[in-house]
């Protein structure tokens, strides 16, 4: 294992709430100093970076020793996939607020405009992302939610969804959505939606290519047992049509 260990120097501001960025990384060195120069640049001062990496093979570790002195914590070792290494991330945050980056994705302007609002400790908050230069998603509802989740590079979520959560490793692309179906049902957090483009999206990342056979077994369940029996109903109609939705002919045969 490689580690830095704790850094204090960090961007801090006692006189606000530290939000703790955590980045998983993997062969990340294309992209890895583009997404810490996008941190760097934000106004809002008071943030900390902890870099959880794979062992990777490439120079991802040279680049994490260049910025140690800007990074809270990193450490290189194998993990067992993404949640994995989220899970261990949130095992150094000292932030009142969590906010999970692609190493091959980068901060916009508007993040740190958001992070000034972030008032309720028991509210998530989420804004947008910016992907093929379109605006994604914006303000959802629980049927959304249900269905096909929130971006994880949109949300920033209190740190005591994490003393109460993990994330759930059977799942290896979906726990994220796992985590907001839970949170939507559980009586101590809420949902509050700022509108605002916080982060560029990388859409060719593994959470866009593979399929999560698990999850794709359990959504229903899930659906049945955090949310209403009326959008668990209009989930199943919606998979039905899509499961015997048929290729339209439009041959003249």
């Amino acid at each position: 294992m490689l580690s830095e260990g704790e850094n204090s120097t960090v961007n801090n501001n006692n006189r606000l709430p530290k939000i703790s960025v955590i980045i998983v990384t993997y062969n990340a060195a294309p992209t890895l100093q583009n997404c810490l120069n996008s941190i760097y640049r934000q106004k809002y001062p008071a943030i900390e970076i902890i870099v959880i990496d794979g062992q990777s093979t490439d120079d991802t570790v040279k680049i994490l020793q260049a910025n140690s002195d800007n990074i809270h914590y990193w450490q290189s070792e194998k993990d067992n996939g993404i949640y994995d290494a989220m899970n261990k991330g949130l095992k150094h945050i000292t932030g009142n607020w969590v906010y999970f980056l692609g190493a091959d994705d980068e901060l916009l302007d508007d993040f740190s405009v958001m992070a000034n609002e972030l008032k309720e400790p028991d509210a998530i908050y989420y804004g947008s992302v910016l992907s093929d230069n379109r605006k994604c998603r914006g303000a959802v509802t629980e049927y959304i939610i249900a269905k096909y989740g929130i971006f994880h590079q949109a949300v920033i979520y209190p740190k005591a969804v994490f003393e109460k959560y993990a994330y759930d490793t059977k799942y290896k692309v979906r726990a994220d959505h796992v985590l907001n179906i839970k949170c939507v049902k559980d009586k101590d957090f809420h949902f509050i939606f700022k509108d605002y483009i916080i982060a560029k999206f990388n859409h060719e990342g593994l959470s866009n290519n593979y399929i999560d056979e698990q999850f794709e077994k359990d959504q229903s369940s899930l659906i049945y047992e955090n949310f209403s029996f009326t959008i668990w109903l209009r989930y199943l109609f919606w998979r039905f049509k899509r499961l015997f939705k048929r290729p339209v002919n439009n041959s003249s045969d």
